[in-house]
């Protein structure tokens, strides 16, 4: 099965089982895959500026506990019966939470996950769509995504029945309260360095 730039295709032929192997050859090559709802997602590497926001971000949160580490590429199990498989721009979770868990981890414990959208065709279903549903029947509490299509950071929150029932939407520039972390992000940063 070939996966092509960066569309998913129609009926995925593979396990999860299958998957797992051929993701991790594809971070030899700087592909990110992932297995989500079933669908096969591919994406490149990242841009000067999408990694700058995440290190903005890692900074943002360091700064209000310190006691939260910010991960980049911890993969989890999600989806309603873990046979999918994410891995977000930065995971928040406890100090050592997933020490020993592997590349795959349970997401349990997981206070929030961190996208930051590309600038692939199909950055719509997979951020905004795709993931969301995803991370809310796997229950992680706070989906964050930084939209550098429309400079604002949008807050998924308070998942149940397998969607966020609550969703704000924060232009660059406003403070942003992340639900149950007690961290405000101040995205004035975001606004000076990197409103479009």
């Amino acid at each position: 099965m070939t996966v092509t730039d960066h569309h998913p295709p129609p009926h995925p032929s593979v396990t999860v089982q299958q998957f797992e192997p051929i993701a991790l050859a594809a971070e030899q090559e700087d592909v990110k895959l992932e297995f989500i709802n079933g669908k096969i997602w591919a994406e490149g590497g990242a841009d000067g500026d999408h990694n700058s926001i995440l290190t903005w971000l890692f900074r943002q949160f360091m700064a209000h506990r310190t006691d939260l580490d910010l991960l980049q590429g911890q993969g989890l199990k999600i989806d309603t019966y873990r046979n999918g498989r994410a891995r977000p721009d930065g995971v928040l979770a406890p100090v050592g939470h997933f020490d020993g868990k592997g590349g795959w981890a349970d997401p349990k414990g997981v206070l929030a996950v961190i996208e930051v959208t590309s600038w692939n065709a199909d950055t719509h279903a997979r951020e905004r769509v795709e993931k969301p549903a995803a991370y809310a029947a796997t229950e992680i509490p706070v989906y964050l995504l930084v939209d550098r299509d429309v400079n604002a950071v949008v807050v998924h929150s308070r998942p149940e029945r397998g969607e966020y029932q609550d969703r704000s939407r924060h232009v660059y520039g406003d403070e942003v309260g992340i639900p149950g972390t007690g961290i405000t992000l101040d995205t004035d940063g975001l606004k000076k360095r990197f409103a479009r």
